[in-house]
């Protein structure tokens, strides 16, 4: 495994602070340090700060580490803090045991060779859904395993629905979600809105639709692309969606849905909670693919990492604390937790819908979800993903075409990889 240099890693941890904010609902927080320790201690950083050691969360670690016949050394940081304490950490040598990484730092951190595979200290990851489990893999080999996902969908207001006479089991693809848009419009409602802001949460909101137009990243000014991004543009000037979708972010789009005002949003997992209690009723449905079908939406959520030892005899105990966090009732009661991460595997999703049949649409988006770095992309998703917010903000502006925009976007993005 090739080691980056210093200063590669300093750009590493630039591209990963923009991907941090992509898909977190954990609030910003502060963290302590921690260093390995020899003998029955075992240090675990996760970017969690907000679940203190008394909550449901620290205790469930603590489980697994007295399960494992050794004490956990917890410490969180916020999402970004979390990243550059571990790129930190792994140049100075001295890492913890477990990290819990966004998903797409683990393949930035496995190419500065920082991180352990999964098959190097025997931890199975065939029972992980393969589209899940792709955010952490890079050259063939598996770096993390997931201990949820969230994804998107579109939240919509019912109340908006029935009085402009829209169905929305009628929403299928591309052209029956454009007449119902303009159905709320003809109702005189706003139809949608957005986060189409320049930053990695605008590529993030963007990517259903350009997958769902069958655009691949390696290629941002494909006909597909150009598509995808048409259809954003026109929502604008035909006044579906509202000019603000420019600077909008996740939350601030939730912040215009929950005025009762809108009658889509496209938003997260993360949201349910906020929806159950919003002053209208309030359901969801898969954000559709242009000639039919769920588009794929990006997962997010964290992965369970091992950053390299130079004590290796440490993995037997790591491998059981990691295989105690991942069992399916391991895996509901995260997801549950987080109000909600859907579980990363088969089994852990059927559990899940026991407790929470609610959550089906949830399930059946995360399992039709693709991974930011998938395709192999790896770190070079980071510079890829600025160049396509670049470009749709270029085309939200209008300041040049949705062709000219992705242009000038996929020259960025060759200059920026080198390929």
């Amino acid at each position: 495994m090739n080691r980056t240099s210093i200063s590669a890693r300093t750009a590493a941890v630039l591209a990963l602070s923009a991907l941090a904010a992509a898909c977190s609902s954990a609030p910003q927080g502060g963290g302590g340090t921690a260093t390995a320790e020899g003998g029955t201690t075992y240090t675990w950083w996760d970017p969690y700060p907000q679940h203190d050691a008394s909550s449901a969360w620290a205790k469930r670690v603590d489980s697994c580490g007295k399960e494992a016949g050794v004490t956990i050394k917890r410490t969180a940081y916020d999402t970004t803090a979390l990243t550059n304490q571990a790129l930190l950490a792994g140049q100075e040598g001295n890492a913890p045991d477990v990290i819990l990484l966004d998903n797409p730092a683990v393949s930035t951190l496995a190419d500065a060779g920082m991180l352990t595979a999964m098959a190097d200290f025997g931890l199975d990851t065939s029972r992980f859904d393969k589209n899940l489990i792709a955010a952490g893999e890079l050259d063939g080999k598996t770096y993390g395993i997931p201990i949820g996902a969230n994804t998107l969908a579109l939240y919509y207001n019912k109340e908006i629905l029935d009085d402009a006479g829209v169905d929305p089991d009628s929403i299928k693809d591309w052209a029956s979600f454009g007449a119902a848009l303009k159905k709320v419009k003809a109702a005189g409602k706003k139809p949608i809105t957005f986060a189409g802001i320049g930053t990695e949460e605008g590529s993030f909101q963007f990517l259903p639709w350009f997958w769902g137009a069958g655009a691949q990243l390696t290629q941002l000014d494909s006909p597909q692309a150009v598509e995808a991004l048409t259809l954003w543009t026109s929502w604008v000037k035909d006044g579906i969606a509202p000019n603000s979708v420019i600077s909008n972010s996740q939350n601030t789009t939730w912040e215009e849905f929950l005025t009762g005002e809108f009658a889509f949003a496209e938003n997260g997992t993360w949201q349910i909670n906020s929806a159950a209690k919003a002053g209208f009723p309030t359901g969801i449905v898969q954000i559709p693919a242009k000639d039919g079908g769920t588009a794929p939406t990006p997962t997010g959520g964290e992965f369970i990492t091992v950053p390299t030892q130079k004590d290796t005899k440490r993995y037997d105990v790591t491998k059981k604390i990691l295989e105690c966090m991942t069992t399916p009732e391991g895996l509901v009661e995260t997801g549950t937790t987080f109000a909600y991460y859907i579980p990363s595997t088969a089994e852990g999703q059927e559990a899940i819908l026991k407790k929470e049949p609610s959550l089906k649409p949830w399930v059946e988006a995360v399992r039709s979800a693709k991974g930011r770095t998938s395709d192999n992309l790896g770190t070079k998703y980071p510079k890829i993903s600025e160049a396509l917010w670049t470009g749709v903000q270029k085309a939200l502006s209008g300041s040049a075409s949705p062709a000219d925009a992705l242009k000038e976007a996929q020259t960025q993005a060759k200059q920026a990889t080198g390929d």
